[in-house]
This record gives C-alpha cells, structure tokens and sequence, in this order.
C-alpha cells in the first residue's frame, strides 16, 4: 500500500511538467503556429484581387452598331499590383522604397477577333485592348549599418498589360443576337 500511495506522489507531481514547457503541440490547438510575413500578403492578392486575371464577359456586338474601343485605360491600382515587388530588406541593413512620381498608360492595340468557341462561354468575339504602361517613379535605397547610405535616383519602368474580354456571339441571326443583348444588359 505504501509503494502505491509513493507512485501516485510522484505521478501528481510530475503530470503538470508534461503540458508546460518547450512541449511540441502542449498546448493543443491552440499552440501557436509560426507564420512568415509574407503569407499574408499572398493571402490578400488571392482573395481581395482574383478579378485581375480574369476575362470579363460584355454584351454581344450589334449589328450596324460603332464596334467598341478600349477607352478604359488600367487604373492605377492595377497597374501597381502588375508592377514588380520591391526586394525584401533587412530594417537597418538594406531597405529600398518607391516614391511613384506619375503612370502614363498608352494603347498599343485595338482589335476584335472573328468569333471563336471558348469552352464555358460558347462562340465569342475577342476584343484585344493591349496597353502599355509607362512608370516615372524615384528609387530610394538606404542602409545605416554598418556606414549610414542613402541613394535616390530617378527610374523608369515600362509593363505591357492585356485588358481583353469577351462579346458573346450567339449564333441564328440579328433577332437572337438582339434577344441576348437584351438579356445580358437587362433592357
């Protein structure tokens, strides 16, 4: 009975040292996960921007109508989200930032193909509207370890950007044509 009554002694002493500690998962789900910085901002391009890469769908051509130009240039939130990531630095060692002075866009090309079978959208017009991008910014780069060091230099960066889409070209004449416009653009 003593040899017991020992055992659970020391059992009850040495059971709360198990959860505390350097313990891999001791604290069970809520063990705090190490996370890079970076994840997040990946997160936020996946979820808050998904319409970046995505062909939008506009109503069918009509017949005896102008054709459509591209008259929307990107805006300049979208072009600095195509624009290239600044390299990561270390606070103190190296950090480099953009000061953008001014986003000049410029057509490059404006045409409607024939139409074509795209799967999940059928027979479509595709209207290329190719852009390109000018970036007039000032380039700062500063260290302070182990010499203090600050250079700013005035930079020019080009991005060519595709802003196509899709008018839908259902076949069966100008009178099924019409009754998609109708549908699609709701009048």
């Amino acid at each position: 009975m003593n040899r017991y009554r020992v055992l659970l002694l020391v059992a009850a002493f040495v059971a709360p040292l198990g959860g505390v500690g350097c313990f891999p998962l001791s604290a069970g789900i809520f063990t705090p996960i190490p996370v890079p910085p970076w994840v997040t901002e990946r997160m936020e391009e996946k979820m808050c921007h998904k319409n970046d890469f995505r062909v939008p769908i506009m109503p069918p051509l009509k017949e005896g109508a102008p054709l459509p130009t591209c008259e929307d240039p990107p805006d300049e939130a979208r072009v600095l989200r195509a624009w290239p990531k600044v390299a990561r630095g270390v606070p103190g060692f190296y950090e480099e930032f953009r000061d953008v002075v001014a986003i000049v866009p410029e057509l490059i090309k404006d045409t409607i193909d024939p139409p074509r079978f795209y799967p999940l959208v059928g027979w479509a017009h595709k209207h290329i509207c190719h852009w390109k991008v000018t970036i007039y910014y000032k380039e700062t780069i500063e260290s302070s370890y182990p010499f203090p060091y600050r250079c700013v230099r005035d930079r020019v960066e080009v991005i060519y950007m595709d802003l196509d889409h899709l008018h839908p070209c259902p076949g069966g004449g100008p009178d099924a044509q019409n009754a998609v416009f109708r549908d699609i653009t709701n009048n």
